[in-house]
């Protein structure tokens, strides 16, 4: 009964020690590739789907994964630390993709690659991945007050 009772305590205070550990540094979302691609596939607005096939949609994404990891703000997890802020979606990202893709045979609109972009953004909230939009560091480098 004693050996049962110290595995008991022993477990107890694993347990708090990790539910403590993960309410102050909350595990990442885990991006994949695959949920983002039905996502967006299936969530794209209908005059931009209208538009472009399903190949052209991994494509872009596609384009837009090798970007940011040139950026090198996509990894594959092994970083501690958060990534360098990112505008998510901002003009450099979508001249990127229609640039690569121009180079290899595929030319897209910029409202098309913008729309992709957009939901796969919108992905990514729902997978709580990122934050809301337009939030702005003040000069203090603090998130400011609601």
């Amino acid at each position: 009964m004693l050996a049962f009772g110290v595995v008991l305590a022993i477990a107890a205070v694993f347990v708090v020690r990790e539910a403590g550990r993960i309410a102050h540094r909350p595990p990442p979302a885990l991006f994949d590739v695959e949920d983002a691609y039905d996502y967006v596939v299936e969530e794209l607005p209908d005059d931009v789907a209208a538009t472009l096939t399903p190949d052209d949609v991994r494509r872009i994404l596609d384009f837009e994964i090798e970007y940011f990891q040139r950026k090198g703000v996509a990894g594959n997890g092994s970083s501690d630390g958060p990534p360098a802020p990112v505008v998510f979606g901002g003009a450099e990202t979508i001249a990127y993709i229609l640039d690569r893709s121009a180079a290899t045979g595929e030319a897209y609109l910029p409202e098309q690659v913008h729309a992709v972009v957009a939901t796969q953004l919108d992905y990514l909230r729902a997978i709580g991945a990122v934050g809301p939009a337009n939030r702005v560091l003040d000069d203090g480098g603090e998130w400011p007050s609601a």
